[in-house]
């Protein structure tokens, strides 16, 4: 049985991220990245439905360590899948990942100290230990997406997909298609399939905001020009959290007022006695769900060019032609793409058991949205809902691997968040999307007070990962051997930052 100091979980966005980290400011620790699929990329490596691309900018999206370098603000799948196959090659970690292997089951031992991880592989059964398990598997199901209750589907003439699971040999060209849903795969897949399409539909039960930014940033360019490339990348990126953490404060503050300027520049975007308000405004306020970014009005040109149509109500039936609403309108369709949603899953399905009892994921509380409440050595990584993922991956891939230099430093051999027991709860992920709702009551909670309350905040999380306060009750290390020592150990107070790229001295 192999040993490692750290076994990461996940090649995608978030797993390369913390292996960088590693390799840059922890070198020497012994890892792993253990990886399901066959290929680096994660989710931007298993949807390849047409048009798939970020709904975040990439200047944030991007790692930190690695800025991200091109023009384009929204990238296309593929060259994001490239990113972070570069980005694992220029940091030495491709050699470190092993592919193929899907961790099943993680038992962590307090007496031995470590964790064993169960692998399924093509050649069976392997086990590795650990001594500090990150999980960095996203909260995407990738083997089963939603499946939304279609009535009659079964009668359907034509051909049902899947957007997760998009088919290699789906010709569309000339075909009329209809894609069920409002979110972010079915505004993409909108436009990028009018052009080939006889015609392409969104028929929605509930609109979504949709709101156009450019696809160049040109001011990103300029500076580009006159500064270091490191330099600007930085100006950049901070301009880019900036300008969002504002739009959403005040979304959140002022709303109808948010909602009136999308209102408005939908509006201008389509053509004139449009009707705005029965197919773009939402009954819900701006971020209680997330919004939908298009590059360039991509959507809003492709109704106004007649190749792309909207239709909002509700399914009755399926028939053999297409779709009957209950209004009685009817949409045929040759094609129908069902994206409806996706399917969460906590940390990628996995058991999770300490000292041979398991956890109940639904009842643990997040640690500063890193680990969880009674369980060492453990980290994982949930992105924000209402910025980009890799913005809050960044920072707890800083944090762990200064906590991990920090436990080598004063010989500790574990670390584990310790609730007190009048702590509150309230859901990890704030979204009343129904992808979101659905998973809920599977995923650890935030608490109702800090340490253990997530802000969903990059300038309150940066504070709270890199600048921390002195007094860290919640958090408890352990020398080797500790449980077999008595109880109410003293706990070491990390210092604050004092330069280097972590929260450690």
């Amino acid at each position: 049985m192999n040993h490692l100091d750290v076994l990461i979980i996940g090649a995608g966005l978030s797993g390369i991220g913390a292996a960088s980290h590693l390799e840059r400011d922890q070198p020497g620790t012994s890892y792993a990245v253990i990886e399901r699929r066959d290929a680096i990329g994660g989710t931007w490596d298993l949807f390849r439905y047409p048009g798939v691309r970020s709904d975040s900018d990439m200047h944030t999206l991007g790692y930190r360590l690695r800025p991200w370098d091109d023009e384009q603000v929204l990238a296309d799948g593929p060259s994001i899948k490239a990113y972070v196959e570069e980005t694992a090659a220029e940091f030495g970690v491709v050699g470190k990942i092993r592919f193929g292997h899907r961790a099943v089951r993680y038992a962590w031992d307090s007496h031995q100290q470590v964790w064993t991880v169960d692998l399924e592989t093509d050649e069976g059964h392997q086990q590795l230990t650990c001594g500090f398990l990150w999980n960095c598997t996203g909260y995407y199901d990738y083997d089963h997406p939603y499946a939304a209750d279609l009535p009659g589907l079964e009668s359907f003439g034509g051909r049902v997909v899947h957007p997760q699971s998009w088919p290699d040999d789906l010709d569309y060209a000339g075909k009329r298609v209809v894609v069920i849903g409002s979110g972010a795969t079915a505004v993409t897949l909108l436009p990028a399939m009018a052009d080939l399409a006889a015609n392409v539909t969104m028929l929605q039960r509930t609109p979504s905001y949709v709101v156009s930014v450019p696809q160049r940033d040109s001011a990103a360019a300029r500076l580009g020009r006159v500064l270091p490339r490191s330099v600007a990348a930085s100006v950049v990126r901070w301009r880019n959290i900036l300008v969002q953490w504002g739009l959403f404060q005040l979304a959140r503050r002022r709303p109808a007022f948010v909602r009136t300027a999308i209102r408005g520049a939908t509006r201008r975007a389509l053509p004139e006695g449009y009707e705005v308000d029965t197919h773009f405004n939402p009954p819900y306020d701006p971020w209680d769900q997330r919004m939908c970014i298009v590059p360039d009005g991509d959507l809003f040109r492709a109704i106004r060019r007649g190749s792309a149509s909207v239709v909002t109500g509700r399914i009755e039936t399926f028939t053999p032609e297409g779709i009957r609403l209950t209004d009685g309108t009817e949409v045929a369709a040759d094609i129908v793409v069902t994206a409806t949603g996706l399917s969460l899953l906590a940390f990628g399905g996995a058991e999770i058991l300490v000292d041979g009892e398991l956890v109940d994921l639904g009842s643990r509380i997040a640690y500063r949205g890193v680990m969880l409440d009674g369980v060492p050595n453990f980290a994982y990584v949930v992105g924000y809902a209402n910025a980009s993922w890799t913005l809050k991956a960044d920072l707890v891939s800083a944090y762990v691997v200064g906590l991990l230099r920090h436990m080598a430093r004063h010989r500790f051999q574990v670390v584990v968040p310790e609730l007190d027991s009048d702590v509150g709860s309230a859901p990890l992920i704030d979204l009343t999307s129904g992808y979101v709702q659905r998973a809920l009551d599977t995923f650890p909670k935030q608490g109702d007070r800090g340490p253990w309350k997530a802000p969903h905040n990059y300038l309150r999380d940066a504070v709270m990962l890199r600048f921390r306060p002195r007094a860290e009750r919640a958090l408890r290390f352990h020398p080797q051997g500790w449980n077999d020592q008595p109880a109410g150990l003293p706990t070491l107070e990390p210092n604050l930052l004092k330069g280097g790229h972590h929260g450690y001295r």
